[in-house]
């Protein structure tokens, strides 16, 4: 059955069309802005959420998270603020000047830290293959090659604009990436755990309150064996990791019922109930520097 086959609402396509009409090289804003924001909003803060905690399976990324105290101490911020600058960085397209503004923020708060490149390049990786394995397993339909191409050009400019070098082009690059490193990198540390658990904290702080009492269950049931092994989280029982996938996939099923969005999704910052502005992200022991002080950071053109 091809991808615009089966029972749905007679809409559900529309964006999809659109997508395949256009250039994943020149429309390439256009192209992510109605993929994350439109086709598969929750589906992609759910992926990078996800993707995020890959982050923590290499021992030095969690040792200098942990050290940084900024998921114990700060958490729900730190996770507004984490979506808020990938708001920013394409809400009026990546090489607008909101989102240069934004990555030079971002790039004065890496700077504080001494990460090397491979890191970088690695939790670059996981931004682009978490949502997509995501979608593909629970989404309401497939992405489509135009949204792969487009995905990865966003995510190489984006890497770009920190400064970051040898980066791959094409998803397929990003997921060999990921899983090379992973391969190589993934170890249990106390760190690991100690981030984690404070991650999981941050999620059923920010989770719809019937949800809370199983977020850190039905999060852990998602993960594969050798990030829950790299965390040192319990494995979860097999019953219960089979139902929250069924029920993930049932729930894309239903959505090819539904309309498609006639407006863009937003993160809703609860850090932030009144509205932002960009000086208010990042961590809170940084803020007046980072408004006051004239740092360098890497931002090619």
């Amino acid at each position: 059955m091809g991808v615009l086959g089966g029972l749905a609402h007679p809409r559900r396509y529309a964006n999809l069309r659109e997508i395949r009409t256009l250039d994943p090289e020149r429309d390439t804003d256009r192209i992510v802005w109605l993929t994350s924001r439109h086709e598969f909003p929750w589906d992609y803060t759910q992926g990078t959420g996800i993707a995020f905690l890959r982050d923590y399976g290499i021992p030095s990324i969690a040792r200098l998270l942990d050290r940084t105290r900024q998921f114990e101490d700060d958490g729900v911020k730190r996770y507004d603020d984490t979506l808020l600058f990938a708001e920013e960085a394409s809400v009026e397209g990546i090489d607008s000047e909101r989102s240069h503004a934004a990555v030079r923020r971002l790039n004065r708060i890496h700077g504080h830290y001494d990460i090397p490149d491979d890191e970088f390049r690695y939790v670059l990786a996981t931004t682009i293959v978490g949502p997509v394995r995501w979608i593909e397993e629970f989404g309401w339909r497939r992405l489509d090659p135009v949204e792969l191409r487009a995905l990865a050009r966003f995510t190489t400019r984006f890497g770009e604009l920190m400064g970051i070098k040898d980066l791959p082009s094409t998803y397929d690059g990003y997921l060999e990436l990921l899983t090379s490193y992973e391969r190589e990198h993934f170890a249990f540390d106390p760190a690991n755990r100690r981030v984690t658990e404070a991650t999981l904290r941050i999620a059923r702080k920010t989770a719809p309150r019937p949800l809370r009492p199983v977020v850190r269950r039905v999060t852990i049931a998602l993960m594969d064996q050798p990030l829950r092994e790299a965390l040192g989280v319990p494995r979860q029982p097999a019953w219960f990791a089979a139902a929250v996938r069924a029920g993930l996939r049932l729930r894309g099923r239903l959505l090819r019922l539904a309309p498609p969005r006639r407006t863009a999704y937003h993160h809703r910052p609860s850090t932030y109930p009144q509205g932002y502005r960009l000086g208010d992200l990042g961590p809170a022991s940084m803020l007046d520097e980072l408004d006051h002080r004239d740092v360098s950071a890497p931002l090619e053109s």
